[in-house]
């Protein structure tokens, strides 16, 4: 069993599941799939960490590389780094792409008020221009409640209900549980139904991000 399998099992252990399969069921993974990430036949991802470390109340960066700046397998630090989950605007739809493989995980330090839920994502292209250009950092908190009204005319993160992730301008939409999704450069997507979205706390500049960046191993 490699070291980060031995974490997974650790925490879920630490976390009260006997089994691999009671850990399973209770969070509605796929059964074989949990069951190889933990005994090392297939190493998971980034993104699935982000997942466990959720489901068992443990950093993820913790769990995917322990020598992972800021690591240390308790939550709540928010001294840690934000992870850097997706890029957006390769597209003018101003699409996410989530960061998902065996890619090492990239950190950025967390923004002025940000917590242990903040996240961010990398500008790629120049679709975003006005907003953030290419090679920006755009941080938000990984929180996933429903709009608030005072989102309503900001650009914000979303995820629909068919599981994209978009940096939109949120407004109204023509009954009530649907909005209207502007893009920064791109058709407005209407009556979209929202599974949750988030505020943008920060957006820095290249620059900047270029010199702030922290490349996991």
């Amino acid at each position: 069993m490699d070291d980060r399998a031995a974490r997974l099992r650790q925490a879920r252990l630490a976390a009260g599941f006997e089994t691999a399969a009671a850990a399973a069921e209770a969070h509605g993974w796929n059964r074989n799939t949990y069951a190889s990430n933990e005994n090392g036949n297939a190493p998971y991802s980034w993104r699935r960490s982000r997942e466990y470390a959720a489901a068992f109340g443990v950093r993820p960066d913790w769990l995917y590389d322990a020598q992972s700046p800021g690591a240390g397998p308790a939550t709540g630090d928010a001294s840690g780094p934000a992870p850097i989950i997706g890029r957006v605007g390769a597209d003018p739809g101003g699409e996410v792409l989530m960061a998902g493989g065996q890619a090492p995980p990239e950190f950025a330090p967390l923004p002025p008020g940000g917590t242990e839920r903040a996240v961010a994502l990398r500008v790629s292209g120049h679709s975003m221009r006005g907003l953030a250009d290419d090679g920006a950092l755009i941080y938000f908190e990984d929180q996933r409640t429903p709009p608030s009204p005072d989102m309503l005319g900001q650009v914000v993160v979303v995820e629909l209900d068919t599981g994209e992730v978009l940096v939109k301008r949120l407004l109204r939409g023509a009954a009530p549980g649907r909005f209207d999704l502007e893009s920064v450069a791109g058709p407005t997507r209407r009556d979209a139904r929202l599974r949750w979205a988030a505020h943008i706390t920060a957006i820095v500049p290249p620059w900047q991000a270029r010199r702030i960046l922290i490349q996991g191993d």
